[in-house]
């Protein structure tokens, strides 16, 4: 019990505030710095899934069909283009933004 108390009232090992204040503020810059990626990446992402879902085929067509005692005419649908369809909708390059997702940074009124 003697030894815990000591241990305890051991003031040698004791780590500074300056350099809490240091260690944590360079926690706090990489965090900042890395959640921002995050963000960037997620949002592209979910940009290249929306361009997926937008390039998907959905269109279908029903043949008429006559039975013994009854027929139908049958059906079609043509997809049109969405609003942010390109000439192109699948092609998208890896590295830029997807479209209609603009990443930019705005500055607050009143400064530069």
């Amino acid at each position: 019990m003697r030894l815990f108390q000591q241990l305890w009232n051991d003031d040698l090992g004791a780590v500074v505030s300056a350099e809490l204040v240091l260690v944590m503020t360079l926690v706090v810059l990489g965090m900042i710095v890395g959640l921002t990626t995050l963000r960037d990446q997620i949002v592209q992402e979910l940009g290249d899934v929306a361009l997926a879902v937008a390039a998907a085929n959905q269109s279908y067509s029903i043949s008429g069909i006559t039975g013994h005692h009854s027929s139908t005419a049958g059906s079609i649908f043509i997809d049109t283009l969405d609003d942010c369809d390109g000439a192109d909708p699948g092609n998208n390059i890896d590295d830029g933004e997807p479209a209609c997702i603009d990443v930019c940074e705005i500055l607050p009124t009143g400064e530069v």
